[in-house]
């Protein structure tokens, strides 16, 4: 082959690479939170379910045509990480988790999301201490799984 032939491969190999279609889909930005939640009915614990529905029940539009009813189940389970020498307990581990089923009224479609998180903090000398690392740790661990779901909520309703 010739050097003349081997630069036309090239180049229509690399113009081939260049204008190929590789899927990727752009989110539609106006589609963000675009949903209404009609009810929402949760189990499990009172205090995770109770700020995930809130986050939820904030982004939702009154005004969007996707209608859903969302179901939480929620779990918290807390386990001893570590222990010192002394079979003293040092770190604590918890994780949470969500499962949802999300319902589409309009469509008549069913979803399941499932998220967990988990995190770990040690044990203080004082036992309030021990609680506020505790608490602040869960309300961080809930935030977290709010924000997994409502992306995959907005993936849900632009992929539809």
């Amino acid at each position: 082959m010739t050097n003349k032939i081997k630069f036309n491969y090239a180049i229509a190999i690399f113009l081939f690479l260049i204008t190929a279609n590789c899927g990727f889909k752009i989110i539609d930005k106006t589609n963000i939170n675009n949903y209404n939640i009609k009810d929402i009915v949760t189990t499990g614990d009172i205090r995770i379910s109770y700020k995930i529905k809130n986050n939820l029940l904030i982004n939702s539009k009154k005004e969007s045509n996707n209608n859903l009813i969302i179901n939480i189940e929620t779990k918290r389970k807390k386990e001893i990480k570590e222990k010192n020498i002394k079979n003293e307990i040092v770190k604590y581990q918890i994780k949470i988790i969500a499962n949802l089923e999300v319902n589409f009224i309009n469509k008549g479609q069913k979803f399941k999301i499932n998220q967990s998180a988990e995190g770990e903090y040690s044990v203080e000398s004082t036992y309030s201490t021990t609680l506020t690392k505790e608490k602040k740790l869960i309300e961080s661990l809930t935030e977290d799984i709010s924000d997994k779901i409502q992306n995959k909520l907005n993936l849900l309703i632009n992929d539809n």
